[in-house]
């Protein structure tokens, strides 16, 4: 079946099975180019609002339309976001994005919605940003990508190119290990975490590692990253005691292993890492509430454990 074709759609619904068969590309192309669960929601519900008023009998392709829709209003909010960055108090890491068995919706997993992708998309310029997400990974063909960003289909390939190249020496720099890998020094990193063990956490940890925290100016974080192993051991253990948290549980971001964090009844922080070599070279905490609160994360202190997770500890074998 190809994207234009799908279900009757009636007056009452002018969308009808389509947009939830399209749904997850508009709020994945969104999210990417945003880093924003929140803003890629709202970007979703006006792709809604604008499909559900326009006459689509003569889309082919109702995707790529949708995903174009997405991509421009995307793309203007990317262009204030830069500077909302510039004027954001301390490290700005990407929002969150529960994917996996914890998800309510249907979510496009691959590599550019992990953290470490979309760190490095964040260093693009917005139009080589946008012409990579539509063509590398959504495929669009560059007409509808050159009509989005103003400018010829040469400039749009240029544009695609140049960010591939840069995308490309960036993940050459920094390699990720598997996921299986992750889980492993995840688990032995909790336990070190929870018994306090300076000694173990350090020997997880790079000696080159850095310690970024996300707190918007909102919550209690460092407002510069931290580097070196063993300062970031020291500054974990004191945390740790000053912050007991009440539970840390493995959840799925961005299609990769992370940890929560509760306190108080509520959700404390969504860590995830950067592993090479066995070792953690990056360690990223989210803590901005507004990045915990405003998306499903808030949802997590009702829902069971992960299959394999032991109640009393929380402890989850390899999936």
């Amino acid at each position: 079946m190809g994207d234009g074709d799908g279900p009757e759609r009636s007056e009452q619904d002018p969308l009808g099975a389509d947009w939830e068969m399209h749904r997850p590309a508009v709020f994945g192309v969104a999210y990417r180019l945003l880093g924003s669960v929140a803003d890629a929601e709202d970007v979703t519900q006006d792709v809604w609002l604008r499909a559900a008023g326009a006459d689509l009998q003569g889309i082919g392709d109702l995707r790529a339309w949708l995903v174009t829709v997405a991509a421009r209003r995307s793309y203007d909010i990317l262009k204030s976001a830069r500077f909302r960055r510039e004027t954001y108090v301390g490290p700005w890491l990407p929002e969150p994005l529960l994917t996996g068995p914890d998800a309510s919706k249907p979510v496009l997993v691959d590599e550019s919605v992990s953290s470490a992708m979309l760190l490095i998309l964040e260093e693009l310029s917005p139009p080589e940003r946008v012409a990579f997400v539509l063509y590398d990974v959504f495929g669009l063909e560059f007409g509808r990508i050159a009509e989005i960003l103003d400018v010829s289909v040469p400039g749009a390939r240029q544009l695609a190119s140049r960010a591939r190249r840069r995308v490309a020496e960036a993940k050459q720099s920094t390699p990720q290990a598997s996921k299986a890998e992750r889980k492993r020094v995840l688990m032995a990193f909790r336990a070190a975490y929870e018994a306090g063990d300076l000694a173990g956490l350090v020997s997880l940890l790079h000696p080159d590692a850095v310690y970024v925290t996300d707190g918007g100016g909102k919550a209690f974080a460092a407002r510069k990253p931290i580097h070196g192993g063993e300062r970031v051991a020291e500054l974990m253990v004191r945390v740790g005691r000053q912050w007991r948290p009440d539970r840390i549980d493995f959840v799925e971001v961005g299609g990769e292993p992370a940890l929560v964090f509760h306190r108080e009844g509520r959700v404390y922080s969504v860590d995830t890492v950067q592993i090479t070599d066995g070792l953690i070279t990056a360690y990223r905490r989210v803590i901005n509430p507004d990045k915990l609160c405003a998306s499903e994360l808030s949802r997590l202190e009702g829902l069971p454990r992960l299959p394999g997770e032991n109640p009393e500890r929380g402890d989850a074998s390899p999936r």
